[in-house]
């Protein structure tokens, strides 16, 4: 019998462990990466690149991809609607990174996002799906080719269980994507429609695990924010590995817990002193990446992450949301620091 914790392949990619920081748009930057990987995430994703602005060479768009200097292996999302301008996206990710993996995205219920015909659009167009899937394998074998030395990178797409509850359509997308030689599936078992309501459909993930039938690894990502439930979803749906999203906001210790967890059987919760200290290096790794103003901005929403749980939080959220500069948040929070 396998061990909950173990390692997993990706194609010629090797990981050592099998819990993983999901794509987060606004969250998992350079900053929080690190963290991640520092507090034992094996595999973490960058947010989601716009293909387009990639290849229209926004600057903004290429700072995203940057590999954080704790991270020993991660991947590049993109999201895009046409399979070309995915291929040439694909090749600028290898030129201006050294990532160890692309991933496509197909499952972001935004809007803006579907409008593009990218996201969970796709899990109306399995045709396109697999085009897309295909013209990103391509585009990266080719690269190798030119380039002997950078090894082509697997790729992998996340996906969403369909449309909406009448559009079940994971069947279909996962053919789409095993015919079009990804590399790796991320299943995040709700439909567009519920975006992040409700509950991911566990049984679903069990089902697609039994269709894919072992050919490529199987990642499971929806409700896990806990070392209780990812222990939960390996045992109930048998995915290779859980990938964490919101349940990491906040507190980037829940990797080496859960780690813990599945191999010893318990773990000591990270107190809130801890948190906030691991707050503040993210903070100071923002400001060095993007300069105070720009970092402290971005750290309200994160700072409400981890603060969560302190008596009086309504108030709290209403200082940090004000909050300007780095002085301001030790301002706020040396009271709980010392």
């Amino acid at each position: 019998m396998t061990a909950l914790y173990h390692p997993v392949d990706i194609g010629t990619l090797h990981l050592d462990g099998n819990l993983f920081l999901a794509p987060i748009a606004g969250y998992s930057d350079r900053a929080f990466r690190s963290l991640c990987a520092e507090y034992g995430a094996s595999f973490c994703t960058t947010e989601m690149v716009s293909a387009e602005a990639l290849v229209r060479g926004s600057q903004k768009t290429a700072a995203l991809m940057e590999r954080a200097p704790q991270e020993k292996a991660y991947a590049v999302q993109l999201f895009g609607g046409s399979a070309g301008v995915m291929a040439d996206a694909a090749r600028l990710v290898l030129q201006k990174t050294d990532c160890d993996s692309i991933d496509i995205n197909g499952g972001c219920p935004v809007q803006k996002i579907i409008k593009s015909g990218a996201g969970s659009m796709l899990t109306r167009d399995p045709e396109l799906l697999y085009g897309i899937v295909r013209a990103v394998k391509e585009a990266v074998a080719s690269y190798a080719a030119e380039h002997p030395e950078r090894k082509a990178v697997p790729v992998t797409i996340k996906i969403r269980s369909g449309w909406d509850a009448a559009h079940l359509t994971w069947r279909e997308t996962t053919a789409a994507a095993l015919a079009a030689g990804a590399d790796a599936l991320t299943i995040h078992a709700r439909t567009r429609a519920q975006g992040y309501e409700g509950h991911a459909d566990w049984e679903l993930q069990a089902q697609l695990v039994e269709l894919v039938a072992g050919r490529i690894p199987v990642f499971g990502s929806g409700d896990a924010r806990s070392p209780e439930d990812a222990k939960r979803m390996l045992e109930e749906t048998g995915v290779d590995g859980v990938m964490f999203a919101r349940g990491a906001m906040g507190n980037p210790f829940l990797f080496a817990l859960t780690r813990q967890y599945l191999t010893e059987g318990r773990y000591e919760a990270t107190d809130i002193r801890e948190r906030l200290k691991a707050g503040f290096t993210e903070l100071a790794r923002n400001v060095e990446d993007k300069g105070e103003k720009a970092a402290c901005l971005q750290m309200r929403k994160k700072f409400c992450a981890y603060s969560s749980g302190i008596r009086g939080g309504a108030r709290l959220r209403e200082q940090i949301v004000n909050a300007n500069t780095v002085a301001d948040y030790r301002s706020i929070f040396n009271p709980y620091l010392v």
